[in-house]
């Protein structure tokens, strides 16, 4: 299985994409964006708010809470060069709710733009927090790759680093928008529910949602759950080889609360995911299972989920149940109420889900890891939906329309 998979061509999955078809800006009320439905191999559409007629009876509805962080720092050095620092992951300390309380001093993995014109010396930025003048300083300490770890200090101790973002940071709207971030972009491009701070791109699927769709979901007696991913810049990575083999899949930090993964076992069967970042989590929650029934003894990065793993066939020899189990019973044996850890799970046709019966997600990239994800959940049946799409004016990507595939 893992052969075949790992030899899929990206070229396959490519598709014609007009740039007029790409949505720059989002419709001014989030829940009137169309929808197309996928059922049963049909193709139809309708629109957002009408959601909860869609879905099937008894369905739970699955949410990544997570909130996008206004990532982007821009520096000036005294020659004029202008410098920006791309906030990727928390190192020091290495944990998102920890990190943004920091006072004084942190550590990032970071993207350079500009890095030619910054080889040494300290970066320095004034930056007003309320009433309060603070300088914050960035020095580079190694590098890996295209990535650079980034020790920033500051010179107030009253100020915390989620201050400091949210004084000078820069929201990081995708790059394929081809326009700079906009005041209503603070607003515009945060799902209704997001809580978690962590992600520099959208759960874009959950951009839709308004109060109104989420009041009629409980209404009519849906259930709601939520689970975090904070997604990575990777999600914007190309598929630059011809196969997927050698695409490397970044490493995204996760977050279930226990009771979110009792709810989730109670219901099997019935699971809708808002968005492929819920697909992951959810999908990785079995494999993290797997792990731990191999190897009770695994903690905190031990189960991350490798992006092969669920292509070995004795990785898949236990049943949905057992694994959820296996997950509970960790969380008991360290009196746990949430499970942290990351994933690199790459879901691609070949792949068999274990979790998610149903999902919402946006139109993807041509040539994406996205697209083989949707590809691999309609058992390869992507192209009709998206020429469906394309022949009747839906919008494409982060601020498009949307899909119900069931």
């Amino acid at each position: 299985m893992t052969v075949k998979t790992k030899q899929i061509r990206i070229a396959d999955y490519n598709y014609p994409l007009p740039n007029e078809r790409i949505a720059r800006f989002p419709l001014e009320k989030r829940d009137e964006s169309k929808l197309l439905l996928y059922r049963n191999g049909e193709i139809g559409e309708s629109r957002f708010n009408h959601l909860p007629e869609l879905l099937p009876k008894n369905s739970l509805v699955v949410f990544n809470n997570t909130r996008v962080i206004q990532a982007r720092l821009l520096f000036r050095k005294s020659t004029g060069a202008k410098i920006e620092l791309f906030c990727l992951e928390p190192i020091i300390p290495h944990d998102y709710a920890l990190v943004f309380q920091q006072t004084g001093s942190c550590s990032w993995l970071c993207l350079i733009g500009n890095a030619k014109k910054w080889k040494t010396g300290i970066l320095e930025k004034e930056i007003h927090v309320g009433n309060r003048k603070v300088t914050l300083c960035a020095e580079k300490k190694e590098s890996y790759g295209e990535s650079h770890l980034i020790h920033f200090s500051w010179d107030d101790p009253e100020t915390t680093f989620a201050e400091l973002l949210d004084a000078a940071g820069i929201l990081p709207i995708p790059p394929y928008l081809n326009r700079e971030t906009e005041e209503n972009d603070l607003k515009t491009y945060q799902t209704v529910y997001s809580k978690i701070k962590g992600s520099v791109a959208a759960p874009t699927a959950g951009l839709h949602f308004t109060e109104e769709v989420l009041d009629h979901l409980d209404k009519q007696g849906f259930g709601r759950e939520e689970v975090t991913l904070h997604v990575g810049a990777g999600t914007f990575k190309p598929v630059k080889s011809e196969t997927i083999e050698t695409h490397q899949m970044h490493a995204e930090f996760i977050s279930v609360n226990r009771s979110s993964i009792e709810r989730i076992l109670a219901n099997l069967g019935h699971i809708i995911a808002v968005g492929t970042t819920s697909v992951r989590t959810l999908e990785s929650l079995y494999y993290i299972g797997v792990r731990l029934s191999k190897n009770p003894l695994a903690e905190g990065e031990d189960l991350s989920v490798d992006q092969w793993m669920p292509y070995d066939d004795a990785n898949n020899l236990l049943n949905v149940e057992e694994a959820l189990r296996h997950v509970l019973d960790y969380l008991d044996r360290h009196k746990a109420n949430k499970l942290l850890t990351s994933t690199r799970v790459i879901i691609a046709p070949g792949y068999t889900f274990k979790i998610v019966n149903g999902m919402i997600t946006n139109f993807h990239q041509p040539q994406s890891t996205l697209l083989l994800l949707v590809s691999a959940f309609v058992k390869g049946n992507w192209k009709p939906i998206y020429e469906y799409a394309l022949e009747h004016d839906f919008r494409f990507l982060s601020y498009g329309d949307s899909s119900l595939l069931l």
